[in-house]
């Protein structure tokens, strides 16, 4: 069945296998016509920087991931428009009997993937597919959509509700979200990183977000006087009452705003904020919460906005502000300063029929880009209460204890990994010969897993300005094998 909270059950409804390049379809019709359909594959989905500069990621995406994959399938219409398809010379693009073979598809992948909150570092498959070569390859394209940008954005999430320092943050990016699923998207990872409430009010009934608004500044100018506008607002809405106070002047509108508090005290009820969204937000806020304190209105919450983001808000802080809510939009729900995750899906073994595995990697002259070998897992060890390292290795060749780990860009940095550590394997099962076998756990919870993964991450690794870089490395037999197929591959 699939899953009620996926945005793309509620909209979609549908068969979604055409999302994909049209290159993942022609080679699939190639391995088909090269009589591969007995070919076993192993790809992992991987990132090769950790995004905005920093020291980590959280992982997101397998939920949707899940119910895309349990709800694959070409339907007629698929076929239809794949038949309809021309190459250049105007000839059909499919033989029609490749048509019969998807409309049989039926996926038998084994799938292992990282738990959605995870932290990860570059390099390390979030995502490992197995199974026949056809089926994986026409899974590339899919679980990058799925899985880039809801890492993206709750790493992004993450790095605001570090520099927030424990005071609730809010998601508030929907209009300048990249188009419907972007926007929900953007505030479920966001809840996943950390983020207290959304604005987003379809986001709210799909997942089980909190909600949360103020107003806006037409509500103000609407009125004649921005005095009535607070008064009619808290009037009609005494138990949702947070009011902007920078339409006009932000000082006087502050003041105006605790005469409305003042008077919903009276009547047993509270004025529960104001919202600063323009000017200097430090001077602003330490202002506004004196003549609050000076009124007796020492509960009432100062929130922030105006285009809010790690930085800013780090900064504001240095700077004494004081501000007990942010509401942060734009640079949140679309990644700000960097547009995308640079996640990739590469081919790392086949196997014929019978035959033994046989390793594969993809050469570069860029280092960064030439990827690792096998059929891998990765291995998180910890000590005292924190993270220590992290070690790469093949399921098939196993991981010595005690193991040693090899920088992947330096051979003269070798780790080795002490025995007394604790560790656990970071991929767990997903699916087992397409059926799914993992059991979805709340959002909530999903959220409570990335406070304490980031608990355990020392915060040399977490600070903005150059951050220590955490231990990811190779299995030294592992890291001997791809040396020895990358020199085989440039005699």
């Amino acid at each position: 069945m699939p899953y009620s909270h996926s945005p793309q059950y509620h909209f979609y409804k549908q068969s979604l296998s055409l999302l994909t390049d049209l290159y993942q379809l022609t080679m699939a019709y190639g391995y088909w016509k090269a009589g591969f359909t007995g070919k076993q594959a192993v790809y992992h989905l991987f990132f090769r920087k950790n995004p905005f500069g920093g020291g980590f990621s959280v992982a997101a995406g397998l939920e949707s991931a899940i119910d895309y994959i349990q709800n694959f399938r070409y339907d007629s219409s698929d076929i239809d428009y794949l038949a309809s398809l021309r190459g250049y010379d105007d000839q059909i693009l499919f033989d029609p009997a490749f048509f019969d073979y998807l409309s049989g598809l039926k996926l038998t992948c084994d799938i292992d993937a990282v738990p959605e909150g995870s932290l990860v570092f570059p390099y390390e498959p979030l995502v490992r597919v197995s199974g026949p070569l056809i089926q994986c390859q026409l899974l590339e394209s899919p679980l990058l959509n799925l899985i880039n940008f809801p890492t993206l954005i709750a790493t992004k999430a993450a790095r605001i509700c570090i520099a927030a320092m424990n005071d609730p943050v809010l998601e508030f990016g929907i209009r300048r979200a990249q188009g419907i699923d972007g926007a929900l998207t953007a505030t479920r990872s966001a809840f996943i990183g950390g983020c207290t409430a959304t604005s987003n009010v379809c986001a709210g009934k799909l997942f089980g977000i909190p909600v949360k608004g103020t107003q806006a500044h037409s509500w103000v100018m609407v009125f004649d006087d921005e005095e009535t506008s607070f008064q009619t607002y808290a009037a009609h809405m005494p138990n949702n009452c947070i009011l902007l106070v920078d339409t006009y002047n932000t000082i006087e509108g502050v003041k105006k705003a605790i005469e409305v508090g003042k008077r919903l005290h009276q009547e047993g009820k509270k004025l529960i904020g104001i919202r600063l969204d323009s000017g200097d937000l430090a001077y602003l806020s330490i202002q506004s919460r004196m003549l609050l304190d000076e009124a007796g209105l020492h509960g009432v919450l100062i929130f922030a906005s105006n285009d809010l983001d790690e930085i800013i808000i780090d900064e504001l802080k240095k700077q004494g502000a004081r501000i007990d809510v942010w509401a942060v939009g734009t640079r949140l729900a679309t990644g700000g300063s960097q547009a995308a995750l640079d996640g990739v899906y590469k081919l790392s073994a086949v196997q014929d029929p019978g035959g033994p595995w046989k390793y594969k990697l993809k050469l570069s002259e860029q280092q960064i880009k030439v990827s690792n070998p096998g059929i891998l897992q990765v291995k998180r060890y910890f000590h005292d209460g924190y993270y220590v390292a992290d070690a790469i290795y093949d399921i098939l060749m196993g991981l010595p204890d005690p193991g040693i780990i090899v920088d992947p860009f330096d051979a003269t940095k070798i780790k080795g990994l002490n025995k007394k550590w604790e560790s656990r394997d970071l991929l767990i099962p997903v699916f087992r010969e397409g059926k799914c076998v993992y059991e979805t756990p709340s959002l909530a919870h999903i959220q409570m897993m990335a406070k304490k993964e980031l608990s355990m991450l020392h915060n040399s690794s977490k600070r903005f300005l150059n951050p220590h870089t955490y231990v990811v490395g190779i299995e030294k037999n592992l890291y001997d094998l791809k040396t020895q197929l990358i020199m085989g591959l440039r005699q």
